[in-house]
């Protein structure tokens, strides 16, 4: 999909883009893939704010994807590309020779008529699903698994691709859109190719009413508020934050590491993301 501009004819049209959505082939969702999906607003127990900055946004329906790729070796053909407003990349609805359809995420260039199929021992094709332990060195993956049936975790948003860099035992070394490497039990599914959509990072937004139909709400400064409200705020006149920037419960907001230690996937890190 290529960039949209337009006429600036207002203000905020001399610098808002869209995505031109050349691929998407249908406006309206497989209805039995759909369900209902209800807006949070960044509340979390008790109904108390755990993600500040959100509220609002347009009404979605959620599509449910097939991550696991788990119906093996039955082939299916690409119906439709759709788009899917609860992630970045584009959504492919397949139909499998028994009759069931399925919504994947969809690699870049797949089209309609495209045929796939998960299994052991398929063809090395942009789409197909199969272990890490059959999938050529050097190959662009996307949706790996990080456990065994759990379905894929990595590379899903629209540009994002995995590379097999190595075996060594029972483990591939996977190297992932951060710059992480790390290591994968060989047995882990994943989809040959990279997510389509790559446009989708150069967009530009244009307005806040746009982001407030994304469901984001506006950002106030910490040395804005009263001291009540922000470790920052207060003061006479405007001051300069007097200390370094840290969220409203005083956890550094700038190079402070926030990971747990000991955490069980440690041991499966060969270098970390840059």
């Amino acid at each position: 999909m290529g960039i949209k501009n337009y006429r600036p004819i207002t203000p905020i049209q001399r610098y808002k883009t869209t995505l031109d959505y050349a691929d998407i082939t249908v406006d309206n969702p497989f209805k039995g893939l759909t369900k209902g999906k209800s807006q949070k607003a960044g509340r979390g127990a008790g109904n108390k704010i755990s993600v500040r900055r959100k509220g609002g946004g347009h009404k979605r329906k959620y599509r449910v994807i097939d991550f696991k790729r788990n119906k093996i070796d039955v082939p299916g053909k690409v119906e439709t590309i759709e788009y899917d407003p609860n992630r970045s990349a584009n959504i492919a609805l397949i139909l499998y020779k028994d009759g069931e359809r399925r919504y994947i995420v969809a690699p870049n260039n797949l089209s309609v008529g495209d045929e796939i199929v998960s299994g052991e021992k398929v063809e090395v094709r942009v789409g197909n699903a199969m272990p890490l332990k059959n999938i050529p060195v050097g190959t662009s993956i996307c949706n790996v698994e990080l456990s065994l049936g759990k379905g894929g975790q990595l590379a899903r948003s629209a540009g994002g691709a995995a590379q097999i860099t190595g075996r060594e035992g029972k483990y591939c070394m996977v190297k992932l859109p951060s710059g992480e490497m790390r290591r994968v039990l060989k047995e882990c599914m994943a989809t040959i190719g990279e997510i389509g959509n790559k446009d989708h990072m150069n967009v530009t937004i244009g307005k806040a009413g746009r982001s407030r139909w994304m469901n984001k709400r506006p950002k106030v400064r910490g040395c804005a508020m009263n001291p009540v409200d922000h470790p920052l705020g207060g003061g006479e006149g405007k001051s300069a934050g007097k200390r370094h920037p840290v969220s409203p419960t005083g956890v550094p907001a700038k190079g402070y590491k926030t990971r747990k230690k000991n955490k069980y996937s440690d041991n499966m890190i060969i270098n970390r993301r840059k």
